[in-house]
C-alpha cells in the first residue's frame, strides 16, 4: 500500500545507508547503538536535527503562535463577559449611567466556534503521527484522525514496524479507535503479566509538565462554551466533517447509543481534558465513562509551583496505552502533549503549541523515540519486531519526567520537592501570625497529596516493568527454542531495557517515599509545636482574664452608684444658665448616644458581616461554575 500525501501532511524521510544492507562494523560502533547504559553520559541525540526540518518546525511554531494570539484575544473578551455575570446590584445600577460599569459584549458566534476548535479540535481533524521504521530508513507522516484507518490496514514492504500515535484520552473516540484497530488485525505476542488480567496490552500512567495558564484556559473554555446552546449545532456538525474512515463515525454513534449518552462535540472532546494529580487513579478503568472526571473551573495551585524553576508549571497525569498487532503495527493512544524532558528551556517548551510538541525531541519523549532511530531505522534494534519497539517506547515514556537526557542542567522533580519540603519545615518556626498556621497546614496537605500520587504512579510502573520482565523471559525462551537469533546482537535487548527502566522507577519511588515520610513527620511536628504555643497563649490569656475579671467586678460595684448620683444630681426642671428643658437634653444626648452605640455595634460585627457577604458571593460564583 502506498502512502497517500495531502497538503496537510508533513513527512521526514531519512534515505537508507548506501553501505547497507549488510551490518558493517561501523554500524555496530558505540555511536550508533541506542543503549540505556549511556543515557546518563551521552547527551547528544542519536539523530541530529536537519536544518531544513528545523526551519520548517520554526515556521510552524510561528504560525501556531500567531493563531494563539488571535484566540487569546477572544478568550480574554469571553472571560470579561463571564466574570461580570454575577456582579453586584450596585454595578448593574451604575451601568445604566456609566459605560465602564456595563457588562462587556459576548464575542461573536464565529469567534466562539473558532475558540472552541482551537482548544478542542474536531475529532476528524486531530493530528496523528505515523512513524515507519525499516532497515536503515525511517519516515514520519502527519495525518488526521479522519484518515487513520487507511494507515493501519497495511504497511509498505520496506517497513518493519509502523507506529501510529493518536492524542486521544479515555472516552468514546478512544474506545472506538482501539476496537476497530484490534478488529482489523491479529494481536501480537501477549504481555500476560505486564498487562491486566484478560487484557494482554501495555498501559501506564505518565506524568508530564504543562503550562498552568494553558491548563486554566482549557477548563474555562470547556465549562463556559459547553453551556452556550447556540453553538451546539455547528460544533456537532464539525466533529466528523472531514472524516474519511469507513467505520469510525458509525462505531462512535453505536457506542454512544449503547451508553445512553449523545455523541455531541463536547462529549467527544472532554477526554482531552488533563487530569490533575489528585483527581483519582485512572488505571484499571473498564468502561468509557469511568475515565471521565467531573470538571471544575478552578485548578489548584500545586506546591511544586512554589519552586522558582516550576513557578508557571502544572504537573498532570495521562494514561499511555499501547496496542500492537502481529503485522508489525503499533497504535498508541494518549492525550499526553506536555513536556517530558526537563531542562533550562522548560519555559520555552511550555509555550509551544501542543500540536508541535511531538516534533521537539528535547521536550517530548515520543518525539525523542522517533528521532533516536531516524538515522538508522531498525538497523540497531536487537530484534526488528513490534514487541521490541513497544518495550523501548513504554520504558522511555514511563520513566519521565526527568532531566537525564539534558545532562541534569535543571532541577529534577525530586530535588524540587525536596526544596518544597524544606521550605515548609522552615516556615514551622516563623513567629505566630493570624491565619498563617491554617495556610501552612493546607500547604502541607497539598504537598502530601502530590507526593502520595507520584509514589502511587511509581508503584504502578514498578508492577508493570516487573510483569514485563516475566513476559520477556517467556519471549526469549520461545525464541531460543525456535532458534530465532537476534537481528543485531550488539543492540540493547528488551530485558536490558526493562531492567534499566525498573531501576529508574524504583529509585524515584524510594526518593518520593522518603519525601512523603519526611513531610508527614514534619506536619506532625507542626501540630505538636502549635499545640505547645496554644497552651502558652492560654496561660497568658488566663492571667489577663483574671485581671479583667477583677476590674469588671470593681466596675460593677460602683456603676449603679455612679449612675444614680449622676442622674439625681441633675436639675429636673431646666438646664442651668439656658432656656432649654430636660426633654431637649435627652433628644440631643440620646440621639448621639444611640448613634455611637450603632457605630460601635457595626464596627464590632464587621468581620461577621464581611464573612457573610463573601459567603453569598462565593455561592453565586459556585452556581455559575457548576456543570
Amino acid at each position: 500500500m502506498h502512502n497517500r500525501r495531502t497538503s496537510s501532511q508533513s513527512s521526514l524521510t531519512v534515505p537508507p545507508n548506501p553501505h547497507h544492507p549488510s551490518l558493517t562494523s561501523s554500524m555496530a560502533s558505540e555511536e550508533t547503538v541506542v543503549s540505556s547504559k549511556k543515557v546518563l553520559t551521552n547527551f547528544q541525540k542519536v539523530a541530529g536535527r536537519d536544518p531544513e526540518i528545523e526551519a520548517r518546525r520554526l515556521r510552524k511554531l510561528s504560525r501556531c503562535n500567531s493563531e494563539y494570539l488571535v484566540q487569546k484575544g477572544v478568550y480574554n473578551r469571553l472571560m470579561d463577559w463571564y466574570d461580570t455575570s454575577y456582579r453586584c446590584l450596585r454595578n448593574q445600577f451604575l451601568g445604566l449611567f456609566a459605560k465602564s460599569y456595563r457588562r462587556p459584549n459576548l464575542p461573536s458566534k464565529e469567534e466562539l466556534i473558532g475558540l472552541a476548535r482551537h482548544y478542542y479540535p474536531a475529532r476528524a481533524d486531530l493530528k496523528v503521527q505515523v512513524c515507519d521504521f525499516g532497515l536503515g530508513r525511517a519516515e514520519r507522516n502527519e495525518i488526521t484522525l479522519g484518515q487513520i484507518e487507511e494507515y493501519w490496514q497495511a504497511k509498505p514492504d520496506w517497513v518493519d514496524v509502523r507506529w501510529i500515535h493518536a492524542p486521544l484520552g479515555l472516552g468514546l473516540t478512544h474506545s472506538s479507535v482501539e476496537d476497530i484497530f484490534l478488529h482489523d488485525g491479529q494481536p501480537g505476542r501477549e504481555f500476560e503479566n505486564g498487562g491486566r488480567s484478560g487484557w494482554p496490552y501495555l498501559e501506564t500512567e505518565v506524568l508530564n509538565i504543562r503550562s498552568h495558564k494553558n491548563f486554566q484556559e482549557m477548563r474555562d473554555v470547556y465549562l463556559i462554551l459547553s453551556r452556550l446552546t447556540e453553538l451546539e449545532e455547528e460544533l456537532d456538525k464539525s466533529s466528523f466533517k472531514n472524516d474519511e474512515n469507513s467505520s469510525l463515525q458509525s462505531d462512535i454513534s453505536w457506542r454512544a447509543s449503547h451508553l445512553a449518552m449523545p455523541a455531541n462535540f463536547w462529549n467527544l472532546v472532554n477526554s482531552d481534558m488533563l487530569w490533575q494529580l489528585t483527581e483519582g487513579l485512572a488505571m484499571g478503568i473498564r468502561g468509557v465513562t469511568e475515565g471521565l472526571q467531573p470538571i471544575s473551573r478552578q485548578i489548584g495551585q500545586q506546591t511544586l509551583c512554589t519552586h522558582p524553576f516550576y513557578k508557571d508549571c502544572h504537573m498532570v497525569r495521562n494514561v499511555f496505552r499501547c496496542f500492537h498487532r502481529s503485522d508489525g503495527i503499533l497504535l498508541t493512544l494518549s492525550p499526553m502533549a506536555g513536556v517530558n524532558f526537563i531542562d533550562q528551556k522548560l519555559a520555552q517548551h511550555l509555550s509551544e503549541p501542543t500540536d508541535a510538541i511531538f516534533e521537539n525531541e528535547n521536550a517530548s519523549a515520543p518525539g525523542y523515540v522517533f528521532s533516536a532511530f531516524a538515522d538508522q531505522g531498525t538497523s540497531t534494534w536487537h530484534r526488528r519486531t513490534v514487541e521490541w519497539f513497544l518495550t523501548y517506547l513504554i520504558t522511555e515514556v514511563g520513566v519521565t519526567p526527568h532531566s537525564h537526557r539534558q545532562g541534569f542542567n535543571a532541577p529534577d522533580l525530586n530535588l524540587a520537592y525536596q526544596a518544597v519540603v524544606n521550605d515548609l519545615k522552615r516556615r514551622r518556626y516563623a513567629p505566630w501570625r493570624k491565619d498563617e498556621t491554617v495556610k501552612l497546614v493546607r500547604d502541607y496537605l497539598a504537598c502530601v497529596d502530590e507526593l502520595t500520587m507520584v509514589k502511587r504512579i511509581c508503584e504502578q510502573q514498578v508492577t508493570l516493568f516487573k510483569g514485563m520482565q516475566q513476559d520477556i523471559r517467556k519471549f526469549e525462551h520461545e525464541d531460543n527454542r525456535a532458534r530465532r537469533t537476534p537481528d543485531f546482537s550488539q543492540g540493547e535487548s528488551m530485558h536490558e531495557r526493562v531492567k534499566w527502566a525498573l531501576t529508574m522507577v524504583k529509585t524515584r519511588h524510594d526518593i518520593f517515599e522518603g519525601l512523603l515520610t519526611e513531610a508527614k513527620q514534619s506536619m506532625e511536628a507542626l501540630f505538636q509545636l502549635r499545640s505547645i504555643e496554644q497552651n502558652e497563649l492560654a496561660i497568658v490569656s488566663d492571667s489577663q482574664n483574671k485581671a479583667v475579671l477583677i476590674f469588671t467586678g470593681v466596675t460593677i460595684v460602683f456603676l449603679p452608684l455612679s449612675f444614680f448620683t449622676s442622674y439625681y444630681g441633675m436639675n429636673l426642671s431646666t438646664i442651668v444658665d439656658t432656656n432649654k428643658t430636660e426633654g431637649y437634653f435627652w433628644r440631643v444626648c440620646g440621639s448621639i448616644a444611640l448613634f455611637i452605640v450603632l457605630v460601635v455595634t457595626l464596627g464590632a460585627s464587621r468581620h461577621w458581616l464581611k464573612q457573610m457577604w463573601k459567603t453569598r458571593r462565593r455561592s453565586m460564583k459556585h452556581h455559575h461554575n457548576m456543570v
